[in-house]
């Protein structure tokens, strides 16, 4: 059948398509127009149509503040909630929005709140300015609302004493991200007031973390809350003294200097110093003394409690003496704790239930002596007990944390924001050696540039040492060679007088197998780097150790995959300090404590053999190899120095015993052998200047493998018992 159409009627069709796509083309610009226009403004006024610039940062100039009048039925913030933890009431989602592994931290624009009586929740101290100046100029903070992770009012809480504590509770309730105070942080050092002194201020909070002092560990909630120092305005214009640790001028063994003591503490210490005066100095306040020509309280002149007209100058003569008491008072904290770390004294913290400022990171073990309320008579005898080398130790890490985290506002909230950010990226996290580390250099660290996981498809090899044991060698050969992740196994032959076995004798496995017979009979041939050790990592292992499972030799190398930098192993010892002979002991027998792992059964990576041939300070290697003893405590020594790690312990097992030897021929037990053990450990301390070895009670066990579990679903089904 054939169409007959005209011209014109082409024409008319043509056009009148063409003129539908025009018509959806503008469509879809005056769509994409409208959509953008919408965003732009939402973006510009904010879903809370507040106006701000989300480009500027904000003005932290006071004479230039907005009023906000506040109602007087405007309901207050909820009282604080106690339960919190950073996983109920912290809303991790909101952080790294801007694709940076760290948290963004916004700033309230400054209001000053009015309610109807003409109170003005508006009076920003000195230390409060600077916290939030701090924080502008840090690299956490973000300008626009919507990119926060956490939020800073600019409401000063600092000081409850200074604040209307309605009138802040109304203002915190009208802040436009308030959300019950969810991703909120308030600062406070001065918290409670007359009479009952809270441990935390008495302001309805809601879910707001608190950074403040004066925590107990009642009112303090673990890993949500900042434990702060109450800041000593006396420190401002502090100028450090250059202190030595390495000998003791103190005119003082203790100082109790801290004015607001309980009554029955005051009784008690001034019985100590009167009996103890030229140990003890217990001070007082002199009212008349402490103005300057102008009326203002700047130093003070503080009195001798036992000795009349006897003065001292506040807080200078904290610097002369080696302790400093901090005792409880109506608040729990007091300025006297920085004050005190700030004059080279040591903290001696007489308060049982007190959160230490930065608790969850730093270790105070190091910095100070915690002596509980009850030992308080006995004060004196145990601090005579602390060495002078303890004194000086605790003396420079004192110094180092208030250098490094106390000596100016600034570093406070800097400490306590980096903290916030650990909580929030804890695989960037500082490790607590990083934190509590005076030597940079010595921190933890995995020299090797590893990946986190080393691959599992490479295995291991294992350097098998061997003299003359043949029947043992051969079955510890077919003992490894059903282990699925090994390569392959290295036979060092360390016996100059006699040949290996003809590879024929040798067990027929499926795996690769070379002897390498050696020039020298020397225990360092097992670290040896050899050519054919193509894997990273390396079982060294005693030919007599064959009482290990297949699953226990695998389970040990998925370990080190995880651990790739450590020494990872089955028999484990330690290293303890002899207070008689001052010397270091070497311990064997069973303790939860481990600081070495013995490389007769140990994997390690092939870069520490390298090390252990090349790079061994001082005469350790070949002292090692001239006394045929103590090659894997300089294996753990050296490893130990370089990554400041302890070791690894896998599975259970704490004796491992030869079968071809009677118990009163072991080396191991031979006292003499134990002694020279000891002896190696002090010898290798002395070369390297310090004690690297770090004790740690950990032991790496398979999942499910005690527990009541079907045994076909567990992975490691043969692991040995204790």
């Amino acid at each position: 059948m054939t169409y007959i159409v005209k011209k014109g009627a082409i024409k008319s069709l043509s056009k009148q398509r063409n003129e539908i796509i025009l018509n959806f083309i503008t469509y879809i610009l005056v769509t994409v127009l409208v959509f953008g226009a919408i965003v732009f403004l939402w973006d510009y006024f904010g879903k809370n149509n507040t106006g701000d610039n989300y480009n500027e940062e904000i003005s932290l100039d006071i004479n230039h503040i907005s009023q906000i009048t506040l109602e007087d039925d405007l309901e207050l913030a909820k009282s604080r909630n106690e339960n919190c933890t950073f996983w109920t009431c912290f809303n991790v989602y909101r952080c790294g929005q801007r694709e940076q592994d760290r948290i963004s931290i916004y700033i309230y624009p400054l209001h000053e709140y009015i309610n109807s009586e003409d109170k003005k929740a508006f009076v920003l101290t000195r230390e409060y300015y600077e916290i939030l100046e701090t924080i502008l100029d840090s690299p956490y903070y973000t300008p626009n609302p919507n990119d926060a992770c956490i939020f800073i009012p600019s409401i000063d809480t600092l000081n409850q004493n200074l604040i209307d504590i309605t009138l802040v509770s109304k203002s915190l309730a009208t802040l436009n991200y308030w959300e019950n105070g969810e991703n909120h942080l308030l600062f406070n050092m001065l918290p409670g007031a007359y009479p009952q002194f809270n441990t935390v201020m008495d302001v309805n909070t809601d879910r707001a973390m608190i950074a403040g002092a004066g925590f107990d560990s009642w009112s303090y909630r673990m890993g949500f809350d900042i434990s702060l120092p109450i800041w000593s305005p006396t420190l401002r214009d502090l100028q450090m003294p250059v202190f030595s640790y390495s000998k003791s001028h103190d005119n003082y063994l203790l100082i109790i200097g801290q004015l607001n003591l309980l009554p029955q503490h005051i009784r008690i210490l001034r019985e100590i110093a009167t009996e103890n005066p030229h140990q003890v100095l217990f001070l007082k306040s002199c009212p008349e003394l402490n103005l300057n020509n102008e009326g203002i309280f700047s130093k003070e002149t503080r009195c001798n409690q036992v000795i009349e007209d006897e003065k001292h100058m506040y807080p200078d003569i904290l610097a002369k003496s080696s302790f400093c008491l901090i005792s409880r008072s109506v608040r729990l904290a007091q300025p006297d704790f920085l004050e005190i770390l700030s004059h080279n004294c040591i903290p001696v913290v007489m308060i049982d239930n007190y959160v230490m400022p930065f608790s969850d990171v730093i270790d105070w073990d190091l910095a100070s002596i915690r002596i509980r309320e009850a030992d308080l008579h006995s004060v004196l005898d145990k601090l005579k007990g602390v060495s002078k080398e303890k004194i000086s130790e605790l003396k420079a890490q004192g110094t180092w944390l208030y250098d490094n985290y106390f000596s100016s506002i600034e570093k406070i909230t800097e400490t306590s924001l980096e903290i916030l950010n650990d909580r929030v990226f804890p695989h960037l996290a500082k490790t607590s050696k990083q934190w509590n580390s005076r030597d940079i250099s010595k921190t933890a660290q995995n020299p090797l540039f590893l990946p986190i996981i080393s691959p599992k498809s490479q295995g291991f090899t294992a350097v098998i040492l061997t003299y003359d044991r043949i029947e043992s060698l051969f079955t510890l050969i077919q003992k490894l060679s059903v282990v699925p992740s090994l390569q392959k196994i290295l036979v060092i032959w360390n016996n100059q007088k006699k040949s290996p076995p003809h590879p024929s004798m040798f067990p027929k496995i499926s795996k690769p197998l070379k002897v390498i017979q050696t020039r020298a009979n020397k225990l360092s041939n097992r670290f040896y780097p050899y050519d054919e050790i193509e894997t990273e990592a390396i079982l060294t292992i005693d030919d007599d150790i064959i009482m290990l499972t297949a699953d226990e030799l695998d389970f040990g190398y998925e370990v080190w995959r995880e651990f790739p930098d450590r020494i990872v192993g089955f028999p484990s010892r330690t290293h303890v300090w002899d207070n008689v002979t001052h010397k270091w002991r070497y311990e064997s027998e069973w303790t939860n404590e481990i600081s070495m792992v013995l490389t007769g059964a140990a994997f390690h990576h092939k870069y520490w053999s390298y090390m252990y041939t090349n790079e061994m300070p001082g005469d350790i290697k070949n002292w090692v190899d001239d006394h045929m003893n103590c090659e894997d405590i300089a294996m753990n020594f050296l490893v130990a120095n370089v990554t400041n790690k302890p070791p690894i312990k896998v599975t259970p097992r704490k004796k491992f015993k030869c079968p071809e030897c009677i118990n009163n021929e072991m080396l191991s037990a031979d006292l003499n052998h134990m002694m020279e053990r000891s002896a190696c450990i002090d010898r290798f301390a002395r070369i390297y200047g310090t004690m690297p070895l770090k004790s740690v009670e950990f032991r790496a066990d398979p999942v499910l493998y005690k527990d009541n579990f079907p045994e076909k679903l567990k992975r490691f089904n043969d692991i040995g018992s204790l």
